[in-house]
């Protein structure tokens, strides 16, 4: 948790020579440089069978802006949210045995909502000052607007022997910061991403249109 990186843009087939962008985010600092570093002195990369070459290294700070400030962030990767099965009744859902539910457009958005929140809640006590107050506990929504943009479904490798399928959702999130607490919670997903498996590249966010 805490490390996601996005894929590589833009999309479109691939030629050789081929630039494209690659945007790695992290909320400690220091695990950005060794990386840096990493990259610094093994110009290859590869991503799946893909191989690039590394030719400029640039650091970023984006940020969602001081309170007042209204934008719109988009999930550059899938989203994993999972609704755990002591919550399914709760909800509605029909559930049977242990396992989590993947999040799907018929389950309405109070489900997403609340385990986005929660999962930023973790992030924040693991990455923030304990005496500043999580998302949690705020009396306001995390974004003012939910764009879904699709849901999809693809084959993850979890261990050397099993492969899982997940069910993702890629987003477009309105905001309109409302005091330094919840501009802090923001820019914290950008840091570590939304929702789960955050390390596999899931949940990256980037700002999408901002009004400073």
């Amino acid at each position: 948790m805490g490390f996601t990186y996005s894929n590589p843009f833009p999309p479109g087939d691939m030629r050789e020579n081929d630039e494209r962008t690659l945007l790695i985010a992290a909320p400690q600092e220091d695990l950005l440089a060794e990386v840096a570093q990493d990259l610094i002195a093994d110009r290859e990369l590869n991503i799946g069978e893909m191989p690039f070459h590394i030719d400029e290294l640039t650091s970023l700070s984006p940020d969602v802006g001081e309170p007042g400030s209204e934008g719109m962030i988009e999930s550059g990767t899938g989203m994993l949210v999972r609704i755990p099965p002591w919550r399914a009744e709760e909800y509605g859902i029909d559930h049977e045995g242990d396992e989590a539910t993947f999040w799907r457009p018929k389950h309405t958005m109070e489900p997403l909502k609340t385990q986005l929140e929660n999962n930023l809640d973790q992030k924040h006590d693991l990455f923030c000052p304990e005496y500043l107050p999580g998302p949690s506990e705020t009396d306001y929504d995390l974004f003012t607007d939910y764009e879904l943009i699709k849901t999809f479904a693809i084959p993850v490798t979890v261990s050397q022997n099993q492969e899982m399928t997940y069910v993702l959702s890629k987003w477009r999130l309105g905001y309109t910061v409302r005091d330094d607490d919840h501009r802090r919670h923001l820019n914290l997903a950008l840091d570590t991403g939304l929702a789960e498996r955050n390390a596999l590249g899931f949940g990256f966010i980037n700002i999408r249109d901002h009004d400073g």
